[in-house]
């Protein structure tokens, strides 16, 4: 009959009860802890994986994927959008003006991003008229000095649909009774919710009054949204080439780009420091299979002496130690998988029957644990897991190996 002789031995070695119950103890602990590393690791880096999603998908839909502008202003803004509109990959285009004030009420002031919208375009580029509470975009009326804000905005700022909200300007006018900053007041006639920091930060007013107020005789230039938001790179850089004159070209990528880079550089954090426990778990391997061999040198001299090499006794116990890891990194990854897939439900159902919100709604811009279970992270996750899980193995091994029988055998 022929067999592997080193993994036969070896997972006998894996499976035969044995006389130190501290081994035993040692190597379950190290299956446990292998288990648990990977399962928790699947399950953090879906959540967050999830939490992208859910800012890409927020953040994105109303921030456009695309920016054109003038230097310093666009001039003719409809020839601009009427060549942009061409290309194939390009869903929508709208003139905007953007920037910065403070919005004054009875409870404080809020330092919000004001923008500047032409209401019948703003639905190619923005989700936000889909998603108003309260009123509606084309409510702004150029002359009329109306705003648009998010809910968060409104709440923060105690405000209901028809108050009168004072904004003021970076900015200073000088007359001949002194110097004062730029200020106009405006009148709350609609309030949107997108679930994301817009809630809490944009103001939109009329393209014409935004005009008066920033001092612009054109636009600043146009937003432009395209069918894939992964592909808005080379599609702007491709109208930048093709777009006459001085423009400045922008993507979200750019102008969101540090947020989402923030996101990612923690997932690489946690992921590092929940990979200490998978660690563990193989310094662990390390210890039982220590021990393993020393309360095994008779069984590898007797060995040795009917004719295995070195090699082979090194190939048992790395057999013994990666069926440990390999069944640990199995268990880990079928209850990560499960757990992720059913991370919202379950943390759900733990809310019902405890009484309280994880996520309140009235604080977070989400009131779910959102997940995204990708397998290029499950497959990442156990190849590094065995990768380490026979790293292990080898010193023991390599100790196992160097047992010479005369030694071993003389008091036996």
């Amino acid at each position: 009959m022929s067999i592997n002789v080193p993994l036969h031995i070896g997972l006998r070695y894996t499976r035969a009860k044995r006389r130190n119950q501290f081994i035993s103890f040692i190597s379950a602990f190290s299956l446990l802890g292998m288990a648990l590393g990977v399962m928790a690791l699947i399950v953090v880096l879906s959540v967050m994986n999830g939490f992208d999603r859910e800012m890409k998908s927020r953040i994105l839909s109303v921030v456009p994927h695309g920016f054109i502008d003038g230097t310093p202003e666009l001039a003719d803004w409809r020839a601009v959008a009427d060549h942009v509109r061409q290309h194939p990959e390009v869903r929508g285009v709208a003139p905007y003006i953007e920037g910065f004030g403070l919005v004054n009420y009875g409870r404080g002031s809020e330092g919000v991003q004001i923008q500047g919208i032409a209401p019948e375009y703003q639905s190619d580029v923005s989700v936000v008229e889909s998603r108003m509470l309260l009123g509606s975009t084309l409510q702004l009326q150029p002359g009329e000095f109306r705003v648009v804000m998010g809910r968060l905005l409104a709440r923060q700022l105690g405000l209901a649909l028809g108050d009168s909200v004072t904004i003021t300007l970076p900015d200073i006018r000088i007359t001949p009774a002194g110097v004062y900053p730029r200020v106009r007041r405006f009148t709350l006639v609609g309030v949107f919710e997108v679930g994301a920091q817009m809630d809490q930060r944009l103001a939109l007013i009329h393209l014409n009054d935004a005009r008066r107020l920033f001092r612009y005789e054109g636009v600043q230039g146009v937003q432009v949204q395209v069918e894939d938001i992964y592909r808005a790179g080379p599609v702007m850089r491709e109208l930048a080439a093709e777009l006459p004159g001085e423009l400045r070209v922008r993507d979200w990528s750019q102008t969101q780009g540090s947020l989402f880079q923030a996101v990612k550089m923690e997932k690489i954090v946690i992921a590092v420091l929940l990979g200490i426990i998978i660690a563990v778990a193989a310094f662990n391997i390390v210890s039982s299979l220590i021990l393993m061999v020393a309360d095994k040198r008779s069984d590898i001299a007797v060995l040795r002496t009917l004719g295995m090499t070195a090699r082979q006794i090194m190939a048992v116990f790395v057999v013994q130690g990666s069926t440990v890891g390999f069944v640990g990194t199995l268990v880990g990854a079928l209850l990560g998988c499960v757990l992720a897939l059913y991370i919202g439900p379950i943390v759900a159902t733990l809310e019902g029957l405890l009484d309280v919100r994880v996520f309140d709604p009235s604080v977070y811009f989400i009131s779910h644990l959102p997940s995204q279970l990708l397998w290029q992270d499950v497959l990442s996750i156990c190849t590094v897991s065995l990768f380490l899980s026979f790293l292990a193995t080898l010193y023991p091994a390599w100790r196992a190996a160097k047992i010479e029988p005369a030694e071993a055998l003389r008091y036996e």
